[in-house]
């Protein structure tokens, strides 16, 4: 590729293959073992079993709300982003000759920038997608809320099949949210790409130990996987 170093192209390699195997360790493998997003999945289930023997579940219409308020708003805010980087795009000039001006930042050529700025723009792009997904699924969620089983049917098999169902469909927005939220953790390590890409480089793998830490190792997940479920989650998995 003309005018792009094989450093920066290898890189970008590091930066893509770190990525997409976290994410297949993480979300496909469960990390071998315990992690945030399974224990959460044996709460979600509780909270649902508990939904079913409420009367009144205006509680349950409220935290479902406030969750898709919170992915909303991360959705914006992606897209703001994204304008940004359109209008840098833009401008590569003025922006290479504004970080050129900062001690130890390497030489890059037009061609390099163009790259990197389109790298970070597929990646809240994709963040975008992901965050857009999880409202919708979060607006399926409430939508099981308001045909949940009367309270009277809360222990019947159908019942706790539905609670089963529903707290998957939770799960799977939730793992979306996730999803672009660890695309914004690797998006921040992109920014150092126009420093230096062996900065990039030690930033990208920085990047995966935090967020390893914090799904699989962080005192969050651990007071989590202490505090009991007392729901019936019979059957739940």
């Amino acid at each position: 590729m003309p005018d792009i170093s094989i450093i920066d192209l290898a890189a970008l390699a590091w930066f893509l293959l770190m990525w997409s195997s976290y994410t297949i360790f993480a979300d496909r493998l469960k990390g071998g073992g315990l992690s945030l997003l399974t224990v959460m999945k044996k709460h979600r289930a509780g909270w649902m079993h508990q939904m079913l023997r409420r009367e009144n579940r205006i509680v349950d219409a409220t935290i479902m709300n406030t969750l898709m308020r919170s992915v909303s708003l991360f959705s914006s805010t992606t897209l703001l982003i994204l304008a940004g980087l359109l209008a840098v795009l833009g401008a590569v000039d003025k922006a290479q000759d504004l970080v050129q001006g900062i001690p130890f930042v390497v030489e890059a050529s037009k061609a390099a920038w163009e790259l990197k700025l389109l790298t970070l723009i597929l990646i809240f792009i994709y963040t975008f997608f992901k965050f857009a997904w999880s409202v919708r699924q979060f607006n399926y969620s409430v939508i099981l809320i308001g045909s949940a089983p009367p309270p009277a049917e809360a222990d019947t098999p159908e019942a706790h099949a539905f609670a089963r169902g529903a707290a998957n469909v939770i799960a799977l927005a939730v793992s979306n949210f996730n999803r672009g939220m660890r695309a914004y953790y690797f998006g921040l390590a992109a920014l150092s790409w126009f420093l230096h890409p062996v900065l990039f480089v030690l930033v990208t793998l920085w990047v995966v130990g935090v967020v390893y830490r914090r799904e699989f190792r962080s005192q969050t997940l651990g007071f989590l996987e202490a505090t009991p479920c007392t729901a019936d989650n019979k059957g739940a998995s």
